[in-house]
């Protein structure tokens, strides 16, 4: 049974606009800051609120975190190397506090959620002076005055973990692609993952909340709306659902709409049906496997077959002719076989994806997986993550050679990095495309004639001025 929200009061939301106002009149305040962000869209995002909280307290994005008075990481726990990257690049800040030593650094996200690690994180990095969890996001401005008021270092993390915050201020990293968050956290208590012992158990935002960001979105120009939750198939709030939520997203007229992350498991005939019968959702679905064998996934506690991800894959194409599909793999879960391990490699060949996120398994502490005998020496992940990447590639240019004299309809995101005298940017199926084209092209959709491929990009002509 779902957990109700809690939604912050409006006493609690006042409480935190008079915090920034007095940290903006604070004579100690950063006048500059940096955020260092790591893993997924939802960090991304959460990145995107910290910047305009810390706009709205008068100081301006420093370019460099070299150049800031406040740095802030916000990082993820999903993997190991995740958390071992954060922290050589906050350590890396020492150094540099020597030479300002009004340099404040902050620490908050996933990694700083999990249980006892903030305080571990203040006790080991003493030159880090906050540390803030995923639920303590809002009390940004709050923690920053008392930080500068009383000159003491600050833990937060809190276990209120079914709250949700409207109405915070937003500093959009893109004007013409936007991330909405439609839900936070996660039931599914895959084996392996952490997520739903940082991000908490699901709870979704009201529907009516939601349109009203996306329609102020695309009234400031706004082309593409992703939509972000760690399982959006499971959206709702009694009689609302995620298909009913697209279904009036798609009538609003949102230009271009995406979605992530779907579970597998609660892909339903429905969802599939409004996405066959939209005008504006892009035809492109993210569908994380993780593995091609069933012993794998039932110790994974993904609750569904090979054979079943199969029937929706059908079902998918059936419904939707050449829509792309993506997934997450991962290689050396405890105990995996060589030929569990085959099974992988052939489920690639047989959906035929444009691409796929793969991983090396990481045992998380607090996790049912971490517990498990079977662990794969270093040297044979190694060898099957190369493979499997091997594997993938293949999948890729085969799906490439289909749009091969097709036509996308290509988002412009910004000129080529390798040609100034080219433009690049996302067809409907999330796949770069590449031409001819200038700075005045960015923001646009244009339809683009495809003519030739490169590694894990497509090339092409325009097919109008």
């Amino acid at each position: 049974m779902k957990q109700p929200p809690i939604f912050l009061t409006p006493q609690q939301m006042e409480e935190e606009k008079q915090a920034m106002k007095a940290v903006a009149a604070h004579p100690a305040r950063p006048a500059t800051y940096h955020i260092v962000t790591y893993g997924c869209q939802m960090n991304a995002h959460d990145s995107e609120k910290l910047a305009g909280m810390l706009s709205g307290m008068g100081m301006a994005e420093a370019g460099d975190r070299r150049d800031a008075d406040l740095v802030i990481f916000n990082t993820c726990c999903v993997r190991d190397n995740a958390e071992r990257r954060a922290l050589g690049n906050v350590t890396w800040l020492k150094e540099l506090k020597k030479d300002k030593p009004n340099l404040i650094i902050g620490v908050c996200g996933c990694m700083v959620q999990q249980p006892e690690m903030a305080e571990k994180i203040l006790k080991q990095y003493r030159f880090i002076d906050l540390a803030f969890g995923t639920h303590n996001l809002h009390q940004l401005p709050s923690l920053l005055y008392t930080l500068l008021e009383q000159n003491r270092r600050l833990v937060s993390v809190s276990d209120q973990e079914n709250l949700i915050v409207e109405d915070l201020p937003v500093k959009r990293l893109c004007k013409h692609h936007a991330y909405i968050t439609i839900m936070y956290g996660c039931d599914n208590f895959c084996s392996y993952c952490i997520v739903p012992y940082v991000r908490g158990r699901e709870r979704s935002r009201r529907m009516d909340d939601i349109l009203r960001e996306a329609d102020q979105l695309v009234s400031s120009g706004v082309q593409e709306i992703m939509l972000l939750g760690q399982n959006v198939n499971s959206y709702g709030n009694g009689c609302e659902t995620f298909p009913e939520l697209l279904r009036r997203l798609d009538q609003m007229g949102v230009p271009r709409i995406r979605f992530m992350t779907s579970h597998p498991k609660d892909l339903s005939d429905e969802l599939i049906e409004v996405m066959a019968g939209s005008r504006h959702i892009c035809n492109h679905l993210h569908l994380p496997v993780q593995s091609g064998n069933n012993e794998i996934l039932e110790q994974m506690n993904r609750r569904y077959t090979r054979e079943e991800y199969l029937r929706k894959v059908e079902k998918l194409r059936s419904a939707i002719p050449g829509i792309g599909l993506t997934t997450d793999l991962i290689v050396s879960f405890p105990g995996e076989t060589e030929a569990q391990f085959e099974d992988t490699c052939s489920l690639v060949r047989e959906v035929g994806y444009d691409s796929a996120f793969t991983f090396i398994y990481s045992p998380r502490i607090g996790t049912r997986a971490a517990q498990m005998d079977g662990r794969i020496a270093p040297e044979e992940s190694t060898r099957r993550i190369t493979r499997l990447i091997q594997e993938v590639e293949a999948s890729t240019a085969r799906a490439h050679q289909t749009l091969l004299g097709a036509t996308e309809q290509v988002l412009v995101e910004g000129l080529s990095k390798r040609d100034n005298g080219m433009v690049s940017g996302k067809g409907t199926r999330n796949i770069t495309v590449t031409f001819e084209g200038t700075a005045e092209d960015i923001g646009k959709v244009i339809p683009v004639h495809i003519t030739s491929l490169a590694v894990n990009t497509l090339r092409g002509e325009r097919t109008e001025r």
